[in-house]
């Protein structure tokens, strides 16, 4: 047997031959690359002339350049493989040093580390929540990132889908776009304002203050959004803009609308084609079908979409379906379980009965961003639930933590999050009326509650400065009843004892803002 014939010989033609495959794909040429990868220029061509044999450091470099789905890496491995066997057995070093998990080629810039989409069907509307671990593998600081809303009513009659948006255009308020970083609140600002596409710059800062993702620090970013059904299209497409190393997309509706759901995924080399992996499907305890796909071969470029039908009833009182017809009106139940599911406390557990303890500030702000993040993310889940028109909050005790940390979200689409950090209720109005409160501890049913119309709350910043803020009418009510949670208290104990619990199946004002004279 001669050498050019052994099997190490033959894998190393391999790889070269997937290497230089994929570079001509991409329209790259030897010295392009080579600059990308941060070789000399002359590099490639040795490479490709097989003068230099591969290594896993230049398969790591192209493969993250290159983007092949892990072409290029399954080949140099088989190489690597059958190269570190036969050293063996005469005696030699298997394999070369090993590179780094982390490497990334040079000027990589930011890195998606993990991204999960959902687009939930929540009460005629789609809720999209876009969540990404961000890793800046570049040389200079992040300071804001671009994200893009496009809708599409009838993607496949594009012409009725451009009348459609002109005479219904999708407008900033009706999105209302909310975004965090690591629990902080971020600043937007409009970039692309046309009636079927949308781009925002999300800032790495707000009124209180700027925080760059600078070289070699890891975040996360949220970010989510509303749209009616009637300017949005059966499809939910995620473009892989940025080196992504994991990547979820995940579409939810009501199980009696009795979905069905199929993925495609194009290239700049290839038309549409099915998804390579199949999507997963679960029913949560409430009723909901949850459609799940996952790759962790996500490729620059690419595009990656779930499509869906309703096999539902038609609309009450419908003689025929209409050829538009889509989804029947359906009305998210407000369910225990539901909460439960996501990670809330139920009433009966004895973490809701005591009173917290108050954080040592600033000696565990850490600790306290931790929490606040905690209940970001809780917050995040269980919006994607339920419509929240009166605004929401979530204490520490309702994820089993007992300090003295709650966050607030108001009715407001534009409205900073309200972070509560030891707060104590030291002033109140006279003047109080009575509304009906929800709880996600217990939330199948509602009750009659009486509080003031007007609070002063006194609460810390991270590094333990006092505050003093004045919340009035509905930003009192919510304010009021998260407070009464690290006190150890529910709702329950402001009723008056006869007043009835009203079950959410007979309550009338879900959807609708509380109502003052």
């Amino acid at each position: 047997m001669t050498t050019s014939d052994s099997p190490v010989q033959r894998a190393s033609e391999a790889f070269v031959a997937e290497f230089a495959r994929w570079r001509i794909d991409r329209g790259m040429s030897k010295k392009q690359l080579a600059a990308a990868m941060g070789f000399d220029a002359s590099y490639v061509s040795h490479v490709e002339a097989r003068r230099h044999r591969p290594t896993e450091d230049f398969a790591r470099r192209a493969e993250a350049i290159l983007q092949t789905g892990g072409a290029i890496w399954q080949r140099y491995k088989e190489y690597d493989e059958l190269r570190a066997t036969a050293r063996s057995r005469v005696g030699l070093p298997g394999r070369d040093p090993p590179v780094p998990d982390q490497w990334l080629p040079p000027g990589t810039g930011l890195v998606v580390e993990r991204e999960t989409a959902r687009l939930s069907y929540v009460d005629g509307k789609y809720r999209c929540t876009v969540r990404r671990a961000l890793y800046n593998a570049g040389t200079e600081p992040v300071t804001r990132y671009l994200v893009r809303i496009s809708v599409d009513r009838y993607p496949d009659d594009p012409a009725r889908s451009n009348r459609h948006h002109r005479d219904h255009p999708m407008s900033w308020d009706e999105l209302a776009m909310v975004a965090s970083c690591a629990g902080e609140p971020m600043d937007w600002r409009s970039k692309t304002d046309r009636d079927a596409l949308k781009e925002a710059w999300l800032l790495f800062e707000n009124a209180q203050g700027r925080f760059p993702l600078y070289p070699g620090q890891r975040t996360t970013i949220a970010y989510s959004w509303h749209i009616s059904v009637e300017k949005w299209g059966h499809w939910f497409q995620r473009t892989v803009r940025l080196p992504t190393r994991q990547l979820t997309i995940e579409v939810e509706f009501p199980a009696r609308m009795r979905p069905v759901v199929w993925g495609v995924q194009t290239s700049l080399s290839a038309e549409e084609v099915p998804l390579r992996t199949p999507i997963t499907q679960e029913l949560s305890v409430d009723g909901r079908a949850v459609f799940s796909w996952h790759t962790e071969q996500a490729t620059l470029h690419d595009r990656y979409r779930l499509e869906w039908r309703f096999r539902g009833t038609r609309p009450e009182g419908a003689v025929e379906q209409p050829d538009d017809w889509e989804e029947p009106p359906f009305v998210q139940p407000a369910s225990s379980d539901a909460m439960r599911a996501a990670g809330v406390i139920q009433r009966g557990d004895s973490g809701l009965d005591r009173p917290v303890r108050r954080m040592d500030l600033p000696g565990e702000s850490a600790r306290a961003e931790d929490v606040i993040d905690e209940l970001s993310t809780a917050l995040d889940r269980i919006e994607a639930l339920h419509p929240f028109v009166k605004g929401v909050g979530l204490a520490a005790p309702q994820l089993g933590s007992g300090l003295a940390v709650a966050i607030v979200r108001q009715a407001e689409p534009d409205a900073e999050q309200i972070v509560l950090i030891n707060p104590r209720v030291v002033a109140e109005s006279g003047d109080a009326d009575e509304q009906f409160e929800g709880c996600l501890s217990f939330f199948d049913v509602r009750g009659l509650v009486r509080r003031p119309l007007t609070i002063t709350v006194q609460s810390e910043r991270l590094d333990g400065t006092p505050v003093t803020t004045v919340y009035e009418r509905a930003l009192a009510r919510l304010v009021a009843h998260e407070i009464d949670h690290l006190d150890g208290r529910l709702y329950l104990d402001r009723m008056e004892h006869d007043a009835p619990l009203v079950p959410t199946t007979e309550y009338r004002q879900t959807g609708k803002p509380w109502h003052y004279a």
